[in-house]
């Protein structure tokens, strides 16, 4: 990586905390410039513009929170403990950066009209998904996983569930909801275990 890519990177991740905590439009560039110390030509030099960065910015606390979360899990053989697993995570490991989950705060940026972080937070949930889908085709085809089970609605549920509850965890800054969704997941998970 050549310096220029650095100190993109660096600009980025000192970025994504004020962009996380703030959203976009309360955000400014000289909040970034405070933060990464450098003038706005240094920073432009690296972005084209403010939605640029702030795309990149969402993109690097998206990949982290996942990262975070995610640790320990590919050591967990059964697909439903696995899951399980990350449902645990996502309640008990706070996000890595101030602000709360990087999904939730880019969707709402989205709601301003900004199809940039719109897509980034489809993009997100999609990724997310995917990944649920994945472990639950697995776990079917490794007979862990009840015949019959459909993937894509758990997966719904469960990002649906865990999304909806850290908002409501947040509204009545409490974490009770995402306690006891955590709580109902595991249920549900063990309801489509496979039996035998």
């Amino acid at each position: 990586m050549n310096k220029g890519e650095i100190t993109r990177q660096r600009i980025i991740a000192e970025a994504a905390p004020i962009f996380n905590q703030r959203g976009y439009a309360g955000c400014s560039m000289q909040d970034v410039m405070e933060a990464t110390g450098l003038e706005k030509g240094g920073i432009y030099r690296h972005f084209e513009s403010k939605e640029e960065l702030a795309a990149e910015a969402f993109k690097y606390a998206i990949a982290e929170a996942f990262r975070v979360r995610r640790v320990g899990s590919d050591a967990i053989e059964n697909r439903v403990e696995r899951i399980k697993y990350l449902v645990r995570r996502f309640v008990e490991v706070p996000s890595v950066l101030p602000g709360g989950c990087p999904i939730m705060n880019a969707a709402i940026d989205s709601d301003d009209g900004n199809p940039v972080l719109r897509g980034i937070a489809r993009e997100a949930i999609a990724d997310w998904k995917k990944r649920l889908c994945g472990n639950l085709r697995e776990g079917i085809e490794r007979g862990e996983v009840r015949e019959g089970t459909d993937p894509r609605r758990i997966a719904n549920l469960v990002v649906a569930a865990l999304e909806g509850a850290l908002m409501i965890s947040r509204i009545e800054k409490s974490r009770t909801a995402v306690q006891d969704t955590a709580v109902m997941l595991e249920g549900i998970l063990d309801g489509i275990r496979a039996q035998g």
